[in-house]
C-alpha cells in the first residue's frame, strides 16, 4: 500500500446548467448532479439541464422582494374546513 486514494473515490464533478423554474433564468456552473435533459449553452456546447424551484434569482433574501401572506384568510379557510376549536384551557390570569 502506498497510501494513495483511489481515483474513483471522488464523485464526477462536471459542468451543468441550472434553470430557475419560476424566473426561467439559467446559469452554468459545476455540480455532481446530472440529468437526462440537456440544453445547448451560449458557447455551443450541450450540458445537462437541472430545473430547480428556487435560486438566488428568485429567493426573497437575494431579491429583496418579500411575499405578503394573507394569514387571516388562511385562518378563516381552516376554520371553515375544520370548525373553530373550543378552548379548554383557562386564559392567563384567570383561575
Amino acid at each position: 500500500m502506498t497510501g494513495r486514494k483511489s481515483v474513483t473515490s471522488h464523485p464526477d464533478y462536471h459542468p451543468v446548467v441550472f434553470e430557475d423554474s419560476s424566473t426561467g433564468k439559467r446559469f452554468l456552473t459545476r455540480s455532481t448532479a446530472s440529468s437526462a435533459r440537456t440544453v445547448e449553452w451560449e458557447d455551443g456546447n450541450t450540458y445537462p439541464l437541472l430545473v430547480v424551484d428556487v435560486t438566488s434569482d428568485s429567493h426573497p433574501f437575494w431579491t429583496g422582494a418579500h411575499r405578503v401572506l394573507d394569514t387571516q384568510g388562511r385562518v378563516e379557510k381552516f376554520e371553515r374546513k375544520y370548525g373553530k376549536r373550543a378552548s379548554s384551557r383557562p386564559v392567563r390570569g384567570e383561575g
